[in-house]
């Protein structure tokens, strides 16, 4: 088990530090004027805020965790979590730096400087804010939408082909003898069909 832990952590740390150089070796790509540029933008359109939650909620999963295992020692794994958790919070300027690299790689820094100058503005900062609740309520109207585009399909295609096998009842396809039904054996009820001739 230790050597296995061991192991891990190790691997852990070698992910890290591989990620790191392939960060910087993207970053490398990138003028330093395109990547301040990017940089604005996105605190602009607050990209990286929804991440604000992921090293709580692994330092709580991970207490959650600890404590199951070893319910007697509950604060001295929540004040060492704690602390751990804070000594890796520095590294969440990472993630700025990547989203940076990727919003540097997307847009030229002229855009970038537009996007940015826009979304400070108070109607880019209400567009921001008020995106949920649009996408929300335009979520619902697309499925209302659908639905009566579903329905009047359907009903306008009926009456036309009906329309039209009317006015040909030679070309509708005779039924088939089946044979009975065997002793016992539930009956099915016989299918109706939409586009039956109208008399």
């Amino acid at each position: 088990m230790i050597k296995s832990a061991v192991f891990g952590r190790v691997f852990a740390l070698a992910l890290v530090l591989s990620g790191s150089a392939a960060f910087q070796a993207q970053a490398q790509d990138v003028p330093q004027a395109q990547l301040d540029a990017a940089r604005k933008a996105i605190t602009a359109l607050n990209v990286t805020d929804r991440y604000d939650t992921i090293l709580p909620a692994l330092a709580e999963r991970l207490k959650a965790q600890f404590i199951q295992s070893s319910p007697n020692f509950q604060d001295q794994i929540s004040a060492i979590v704690d602390e751990q958790a804070l000594a890796l919070a520095p590294r969440r300027a990472d993630l700025e730096k990547e989203a940076a690299t990727i919003y540097a790689k997307s847009f030229s820094a002229d855009e970038l400087n537009t996007i940015a100058t826009f979304f400070n503005t108070e109607a880019g900062k209400k567009l921001l804010s008020s995106t949920p609740l649009v996408s929300r309520e335009l979520g619902r109207a697309a499925e209302i939408w659908t639905n009566g585009i579903s329905r009047d399909l359907s009903a306008q295609a009926t009456a036309k082909l009906r329309g039209v096998i009317d006015a040909n009842p030679s070309q509708m396809p005779a039924a088939e003898a089946t044979p009975a039904p065997a002793a016992g054996a539930a009956q099915q009820p016989a299918p109706t069909l939409n586009l039956a001739p109208q008399q």
